[in-house]
């Protein structure tokens, strides 16, 4: 079994949907959570479903590794093509959690996808503006919120940033998109 489908491991990451629904005090928003094989996710999801059940949590994903996004939509766990090859390579799964996807489909909205540039371009923004160190995956989901406003309901949006496991060479790249 992958760890990202480990009850103990989504009970774990629902701590995250713990700490936010004590820290906010808005009754609806979007929660834009980067999302792999979806144990974060539904962790966070399935914590929010219960202590904040107006906020709806979003998977958001790289682009061509969008499995989580278009398995909601279809209602079946979807493949991705690829297995390699994104810059975004912690939350790359060649598809989401047998007992992930069932929590997702019951308590997230839609899945919300972003490019590589994007993600660059989030890196930059989180390092020059909130001074924090994130990774190119765990920046899919400021990416969202940066770049796809549009498709975010409400006046509230909560984004979670995971993983500061990037190299000198990815991070300069990020900022040279910035």
């Amino acid at each position: 079994m992958r760890p990202f489908d480990e009850p103990l491991v989504i009970a774990g990451q629902a701590s995250v949907g713990l700490e936010i629904a004590a820290q906010c005090d808005v009754a609806e928003g979007d929660v834009l959570i980067p999302c792999g094989g979806g144990g974060l996710t539904s962790g966070v999801a399935l914590a929010l479903s219960e202590a904040r059940p107006g906020l709806r949590v979003r998977p958001v994903e790289p682009e061509e590794f969008d499995d989580a996004t278009r398995s909601l939509v279809s209602g079946n766990r979807e493949v991705n093509e690829r297995r390699d090859g994104s810059i975004c390579d912690a939350i790359i799964t060649p598809r989401v959690g047998e007992i992930t996807f069932p929590l997702m489909q019951k308590y997230c909205g839609s899945g919300l996808v972003v490019t590589e540039e994007e993600a660059l371009r989030a890196m930059a923004h989180a390092f020059t503006r909130l001074k924090i160190v994130i990774e190119p995956g765990g920046a899919v989901a400021l990416a969202a919120a940066l770049f796809h406003g549009e498709k975010l309901n409400g006046d509230t949006v909560i984004v979670v940033a995971s993983g500061g496991n990037v190299d000198a060479e990815m991070f300069t790249r990020a900022l040279n998109h910035g």
